[in-house]
């Protein structure tokens, strides 16, 4: 006899009788305590702190209060411990769930570990969020009203509900690698040395840094590759966000520059000022202005462009 089967038996006994249906319930998920969540990713928050400079106390304190210590349907099933949404740049996994509005989208990761990295990515790539850089590591106070300066979250009380999280849990303690008490620094795997960071090729032009798109490129992938915020790619690159990255197309990881690498260029079939601006790695306002050209002019066959 099917499981199913049997269940609808027993269901149809219980509504007969009268009886609870709770008494066929299945068991509650099991649920980690904020200790247990704090143990189990601390060395994760560490690594990020010494590699991106973003206090460990405010990342353990925002993913235990966007998880809900990692108990949240998002932390569970899409692997998301700080509640990021898909915004426009996002081409990976979704997972929809209601928020502010219905039926909103929120990035999935393949483990929690791939979550806290593109926390780090997310803060350090806009430039809203830049001026937390500047802060010592150890001001969690400061980065705790930065968040919710620089619009974070909509809650009114982010701020002081990460600090209370921080100082009812000491979690200042891992801020402060070098004082870290002795137990501390034996249940943590993470050195004080910073991590080796990946050195990715790349090629010069003009004296700028570039690389070329390859199949499957998409420009947020770009910027998450060389720890770039995506509004740089745009910016460096003169693109709208409605722009698709093609394989083979030139990106500029550094702004251009005001002059060109060759004094003139002269306008060949298919080449706009675009084109010419990324070619020679000079800004493409700053091509305009030396040749006198109203911002909608497209070259003809045959023109000469200053570059500088």
């Amino acid at each position: 006899m099917r499981l199913n089967t049997i269940y609808i038996i027993i269901l149809l006994f219980l509504i007969t009788f009268k009886l609870p249906i709770s008494v066929i319930a299945q068991p509650s998920e099991t649920r980690i305590s904020r200790e247990e969540y704090i143990q189990k990713y601390k060395d994760i928050a560490i690594r990020e702190m010494l590699e991106f400079n973003i206090p460990a106390s405010i990342k353990l304190a925002q993913g235990i209060l966007e998880s809900g210590d990692g108990n949240s349907p998002l932390a569970k099933y899409a692997k998301n411990h700080f509640g990021i949404k898909c915004h426009k740049e996002w081409d990976g996994p979704t997972f929809i769930q209601d928020d502010d509005e219905k039926n909103e989208c929120f990035r999935k990761y393949s483990d929690a570990d791939e979550s806290y990295r593109d926390h780090s990515l997310f803060l350090k790539g806009r430039k809203w969020y830049a001026e937390l850089f500047d802060l010592k590591i150890t001001d969690y106070k400061g980065w705790a009203y930065g968040l919710k300066k620089a619009g974070y979250a909509t809650h009114p009380k982010y701020a002081e509900l990460l600090i209370e999280i921080i100082e009812k849990n000491e979690l200042y303690l891992f801020d402060k690698l070098d004082e870290l008490p002795k137990s501390l620094h034996a249940k943590s795997s993470i050195s004080s040395k910073k991590p080796e960071r990946k050195n990715y090729e790349f090629s010069t032009k003009n004296n700028i840094r570039y690389i070329v798109a390859q199949k499957g490129d998409t420009y947020y992938k770009i910027a998450h590759r060389y720890e770039m915020g995506l509004w740089q790619i745009y910016k460096y690159n003169d693109l709208e966000k409605s722009d698709i990255c093609k394989e083979g197309e030139l990106i500029y990881l550094q702004p251009k520059r005001r002059k060109g690498d060759v004094a003139t260029h002269t306008i060949t079939k298919g080449e706009t000022m675009r084109s010419i601006s990324q070619m020679h790695g000079i800004k493409l306002k700053r091509l305009y202005k030396l040749n006198n050209l109203p911002f909608d002019y497209q070259p003809k066959i045959g023109d000469v462009l200053k570059l500088k």
